[in-house]
């Protein structure tokens, strides 16, 4: 999405639009326990890198980490340019400060095109960093290249590259399994055979899910030791105003399911058998669908258990019980009416706060992180 700029009275919008909508009972509902939006920092580092899309809460200090620090890297560079972003802050809640947690070279030989930095993005217990790079030359999908993953340590620097055929643009927020020695992720990659934004670009049916089996040895960046297609065939595009649209949104929930946001179905994809299906399980079941969802993006997982949903085409977040797949309620979240409708694609990120009272949400319109408690 490129950032407008555009924000005007969007405490009185968000204190005239927070209303509830579903009918579920207001003591099962987390949204129902979120009273006020704070602004807690503006994302633009020093080099004027925009465009915030992932967030990742620290579980832990090490290096220039603290745990409960909030990670946020930049989609866009300063000239507003889509996949060019390469820089990561990090937002400390204890001193309410913002700093520079790293700044990867745009041109890395190691990533097929690139570093333009994405949805994709994990602290481990561990205290390594993993990112995803979904990159392009010019801004636009015409010139982008199939990216990685790459890892940092704790204190930022780059470390290791993934790549491959199996990785394609690296698009959504990942679900990850920790146990500290090893760990399992599941990431989305959107870009296979995706071509130019210009025109009426089609929907290639491409879009994947790939979960990766890492060993991490004590003081020694993880590796991967399997790879694993868990999931398939997801409708992708290539799209002028958001560069790419995809499957975006990952949950990793209970009964061994992972929840998939499909953003062109607008529904909630169920995969069974998540960690040790050996075979992709194609688009999966769908758990719910349209409704109060808008292209559903980035999700999360309440404490109860309940999935968040960022909506790309509205400024809601929608809250989903997995266990029915009943949606129980949406808040605007981003009011803003320079879009139509409001806050249409302003939101991206998304994750709970560590003590479960709230979640963090970014707004690309004004490049800011957001508390919501």
């Amino acid at each position: 999405m490129k950032t407008t700029f555009k924000q005007s009275g969007l405490a009185a919008a968000l204190a005239a639009m927070l209303a509830l909508s579903g009918a579920a009972r207001a003591d099962d509902v987390f949204l129902a326990g979120i009273k006020k939006h704070t602004v807690l920092t503006n994302t633009v580092p020093d080099n004027g890198d925009q465009n915030p899309y992932a967030i990742a809460v620290s579980p832990v200090s090490a290096g220039k980490l603290k745990a409960g620090d909030v990670l946020v890297d930049n989609f866009n560079n300063a000239a507003n340019l889509q996949g060019m972003g390469s820089t990561i802050v990090n937002y400390h809640p204890d001193s309410k400060e913002m700093t520079l947690f790293a700044q990867i070279p745009r041109t890395l030989e190691q990533c097929p095109g690139g570093v333009g930095l994405s949805t994709a993005m994990t602290v481990l217990k561990s205290g390594w960093v993993i990112v995803g790079s979904t990159p392009s030359n010019d801004g636009m999908t015409d010139t982008k290249g199939a990216g990685c993953l790459m890892v940092l340590d704790a204190n930022g620097k780059l470390v290791d590259v993934w790549s491959g055929p199996d990785i394609n643009d690296p698009w959504g927020n990942m679900a990850v399994i920790d146990k500290g020695d090893k760990a399992t992720l599941f990431v989305s990659n959107a870009g296979f055979g995706v071509g130019s934004a210009k025109g009426a670009p089609p929907e290639v049916d491409l879009a994947t899910v790939l979960r990766l089996e890492l060993d991490i040895p004590a003081g020694q960046p993880p590796k991967i030791v399997s790879r694993t297609v868990v999931a398939s065939g997801f409708g992708e595009q290539a799209d002028k105003s958001v560069f790419l649209i995809g499957p975006t949104g990952l949950v990793y929930g209970k009964d061994d399911k992972l929840y998939v946001s499909d953003a062109l179905g607008n529904r909630i994809s169920e995969i069974w058998d998540a960690t040790t299906r050996t075979t992709s399980a194609g688009i999966g079941r769908t758990l719910t669908r349209d409704g109060l969802l808008l292209r559903p993006l980035a999700l999360t997982a309440t404490p109860q258990g309940h999935l968040l949903a960022t909506n790309g085409s509205n400024g809601k977040v929608v809250e989903i019980d997995p266990a029915d797949g009943k949606q129980l309620a949406a808040r605007w979240i981003d009011a803003n009416k320079a879009q139509t409708p409001p806050g249409s694609g302003d939101l991206f990120g998304i994750a709970i706060t560590p003590q479960g009272d709230g979640f963090y949400y970014v707004t690309d319109d004004n490049n800011n992180l957001v508390l919501a408690k």
